[in-house]
């Protein structure tokens, strides 16, 4: 998928939820907000990859995890990303990105959808098979 997107063939589109606080806390907001911040630094994909790169942390995505993270990807730490995630600068663009997210279904992650045929629930497994990704997004084109 990386490469069809990186190749133009294939436009991405993130609705960062963060449903994984419903029982409480905010440690999914925290990262969604850290992935906006990352996203006015020109880092978005970068660190993203780095943020899914290893299993999440027991304790959530705190702060303090979150810049240790952003010191991985050249270029992003600095005062402009790191007060935005120790400020949460970006907590109302969070919640209507959540609120895209739940608008569009709560789909699940990830979800695939190629010129508006979302892939099946049962067939999801497909976007951790890089040829079978390809296979999809080339059927729906």
């Amino acid at each position: 998928m990386r490469k069809a997107v990186l190749n133009g063939e294939v436009n991405t589109e993130y609705r960062l939820a963060s449903f994984l606080d419903r029982d409480g806390g905010d440690s999914s907001k925290n990262a969604a907000n850290a992935l906006r911040a990352a996203l006015e630094q020109g880092k978005f994909a970068e660190f993203h990859r780095a943020l899914v790169a290893g299993p999440a942390p027991e304790e959530g995505y705190a702060d303090a995890w979150l810049l240790e993270r952003a010191g991985t990807v050249k270029g992003l730490r600095g005062n402009a990303f790191d007060s935005a995630v120790k400020e949460t600068k970006y907590a109302a663009w969070v919640t209507a990105s959540e609120q895209a997210y739940q608008d569009a279904g709560a789909p699940g992650t990830p979800t695939l959808e190629v010129n508006g045929h979302r892939m099946a629930e049962e067939d999801k497994w497909v976007v951790y098979e890089p040829n079978s990704v390809q296979s999809i997004v080339t059927y729906y084109r």
